[in-house]
């Protein structure tokens, strides 16, 4: 099969890249499309109870999604003198605003939780009209240190909208930035491991016309679905990734064919009966890995599938049909533009990886200390905490944060995300009343606020309504002092929701605490289907490429250890605080879709180096080398491209970490440490001692199966020693 696509495409090179090149421009053009259609949340399972009581909250109060400004007195109190005259003025603005309503000011509802403990601080809640299409940016400039006022406070603009405005706006500066960095580096580090300039901009252009192909994708998915905007992060990284993963393969290969004698047609032929069957293979890993993203409910992991399977497919076809092309009309020129005294990769067996692997399966009890490294740095995992994204992921600088600061600092009370119960239907006052009564006595329970009222500890403290009146619902603040990211927080809703809903209608409990147990329920729910379908997948995969049952199953036991290592190492940093000054970021609980979708792309990505290296060592098996020699040869010849590929992909992630987003560097120091703990350690001592110890037994599998791989294991003939 490779061999006649190979030939197809060294007989019309031409004609391939015309159609390639079209192709390019329609990319292109539909990406332009892409930011304007994704969305900055999903987050949340949208069947879940907390995210019905966001609907209906918002069905019944119109904010839900909504903003929370922040007044705060130059001297005083916010409720005398300048101060309240500056705020009244700001009322009056918002209730004017055609943008906004169902303004809420601490002057009116001068209650508990309106007003911070020392009377310098006051809240104004603020809904949109139309949240789906209210422009918050222009909201935030508008209100932010209200220039309109006569300088006796001070203004800022939180909420969620507020908040998924910044974070959207951030990412998309850091994402300009990041490929700022990452591509001339990338660029300089290619033009050295090529020795060259073309080949290095070829490549590069492999992964250009992958992420424009990717970005187009989503921007016809984001037409028909909900697809999350942070699709885009992963898509450039992994595009460029894995352009020089490929990249790098092909031409090596090509470069080995040429030094043997082999012509220059028929060297791009073989390059693509070799090098693009491990392409392909390689791709299939990564993509099935990404597929098992689908099972969850929380588009944001769904968007990361739709983006990382995209950008698979799209990469391993440029890299098995336009680049071989582009090499064929090049020739030679493929080496053009060479760098004085760097020679580059060449091909061939790489002296440094000959005898490391041989050191290694010569003595393979040096593997015991790599693991004992690789366990005490996954030691970690055993305290991990998990949590859902708030204004604490941006910088210290932004509008949002210092909201959100002021709340959790000077009000009672997570006033950022109280536990909000919504009811299905209006509910008389004396129901209302007593439901809240009943939710107040509620351990940790600070009070709870109502229409009719602020109740504690079972008692109506205040009559002054501390919220407004809904469309055909009520709506209840559970106000408490937990932080929303704790367990605490999430027994509470369980407590909170527990309690008998009023006569005549259902309560649904929301809010922060109930978005993150639910999202926690959904993701562990399907979690063992997305596991065992993927373990499952693995092994079918990888058996197909080596026709052994064991070497599956080897391979899921390394990358096991080297994601331990990489998450163990991420609890360490991002949540007990460990560079935090130094990274720039609050230490926090690891938000749980960034958690699964670190470990789902590190796995396919280790999987990716799998294929690399068993890929070559098959091969060395089917040309009659034994279970040693192949596997010392087959490092030999792959170590150098995967280390160098490794750490280019790893540069391109490592970019992330210029993000101001501290999710966006929990996922690219993640990523990038993963792929060199594989790379490195993993391929380099851990897999060549495995194979030592398993001996003959790596290649076992029994009988009806290796009949069943001799008949459709997808596999081409033995290829000749070169001259």
């Amino acid at each position: 099969m490779f061999h006649r696509l190979g030939t197809l495409v060294v007989r019309n090179p031409r004609r391939v890249l015309v159609i390639g090149l079209v192709a390019l421009l329609g990319a292109i053009y539909l990406a332009t499309s892409a930011f304007g259609k994704l969305d900055d949340a999903g987050f949340d399972d949208p069947a879940s109870e907390s995210s019905r009581a966001a609907t209906a909250l918002e069905e019944g109060f119109g904010n839900e999604a909504g903003f929370l400004l922040t007044v705060s007195a130059a001297d005083g109190t916010v409720t005398e003198g300048a101060a309240a005259k500056d705020a009244q003025a700001l009322v009056n603005r918002l209730r004017a605003d055609d943008d906004l309503t169902d303004v809420v000011s601490y002057l009116d509802a001068p209650g508990p939780g309106m007003i911070s403990d020392d009377g310098s601080h006051g809240l104004i809640s603020v809904g949109a009209k139309n949240p789906d299409s209210v422009d918050s940016a222009a909201v935030i400039d508008r209100y932010t240190d209200d220039t309109a006022t006569d300088g006796g406070t001070t203004v800022h603009v939180g909420g969620q909208l507020a908040t998924f405005e910044e974070v959207g706006t951030q990412i998309g500066a850091d994402l300009g930035l990041a490929e700022a960095i990452a591509i001339p580096l990338m660029i300089a580090l290619l033009v050295l491991a090529f020795g060259n300039v073309v080949a290095a901009v070829v490549t590069i252009g492999v992964g250009g016309f992958a992420i424009a192909g990717t970005f187009a994708e989503l921007s016809v998915l984001g037409s028909f679905t909900d697809v999350s905007i942070y699709a885009l992060n992963l898509t450039t990284g992994l595009g460029l990734g894995l352009a020089v993963d490929y990249g790098l393969l092909m031409v090596a290969r090509v470069r080995e064919e040429r030094a043997a004698g082999v012509e220059h047609a028929d060297a791009v032929v073989r390059a693509v009966e070799t090098a693009g069957r491990t392409i392909v293979f390689s791709a299939t890993t990564v993509a099935v890995s990404l597929a098992s993203l689908l099972v969850f409910p929380l588009y944001f992991l769904r968007s990361s599938a739709y983006a990382g399977i995209g950008v698979m497919v799209i990469t391993a076809v440029v890299a098995v049909v336009l680049l071989p092309a582009m090499i064929t009309l090049l020739g030679d020129r493929i080496d053009a533009i060479r760098v004085p005294g760097v020679r580059g990769l060449r091909g061939g067996a790489a002296p440094f990886w000959t005898r490391l692997a041989g050191f290694v399966t010569k003595r393979p009890w040096v593997a015991l200390p790599v693991v004992a490294v690789l366990l005490a740095m996954a030691t970690p995992l055993a305290g991990i905490e998990f949590g859902t994204p708030d204004d604490r992921v941006l910088p210290p600088s932004a509008g949002s944060r210092q909201a959100g600061d002021l709340l959790r600092d000077e009000f009672g009370g997570d006033g950022t995300s109280p536990i909000r119960v919504v009811t299905t239907s209006a509910v008389a006052d004396d129901s209302l009343g007593t439901y809240a009564a009943d939710l107040s006595r509620i351990h940790d329970v600070d009070r709870v606020d109502t229409r009719v009222g602020t109740y504690v500890d079972g008692a109506l403290v205040s009559k002054t309504p501390a919220l407004p009146p809904g469309d055909g619902a009520d709506e209840l603040a559970v106000v408490n002092q937990l932080d929303r990211q704790s367990e605490e927080a999430r027994d509470l809703v369980r407590d909170v929701r527990a309690v008998p809903s009023p006569e005549g209608t259902t309560a649904l409990v929301g809010g922060g605490a109930a978005e993150l147990l639910d999202s926690l329920d959904a993701i562990s729910a399907k979690l063992p289907y997305a596991v065992g379908g993927l373990a499952v997948a693995m092994i079918v995969i990888l058996f197909l490429f080596t026709g052994s049952l064991v070497q599956p199953l080897r391979a899921l036991a390394l990358n096991v250890i080297g994601l331990g290592a990489t998450v163990g190492t991420t609890v360490a940093i991002f949540q007990e605080g460990f560079g935090a000054d130094l990274l720039g970021f609050t230490a926090m609980p690891l938000n749980v879709s960034m958690v699964v979708l670190l470990l789902v792309i590190a796995f396919g990505l280790s999987m990716d180096y799998e294929v690399f290296v068993l890929g070559r060592i098959t091969e060395m098996r089917r040309r009659g080398l034994g279970n040693v020699d192949a596997v010392v040869q087959g490092l030999a010849h792959t170590g150098r491209i995967v280390t160098t590929a490794a750490a280019l992909i790893a540069t391109s992630f490592f970019a992330f970490m210029v993000s101001d987003i501290s999710f966006m560097k929990f996922f690219g120091l993640g990523v990038g440490l993963a792929i060199l703990i594989d790379a490195v350690l993993i391929r380099g001592i851990l897999l060549p001692a495995a194979m030592r110890m398993l001996g003959e037994a790596a290649w076992w599998a029994p009988r009806p199966l290796r009949r069943l791989h001799t008949k459709v294991g997808l596999s081409e003939e033995p290829v000749p020693v070169p001259a």
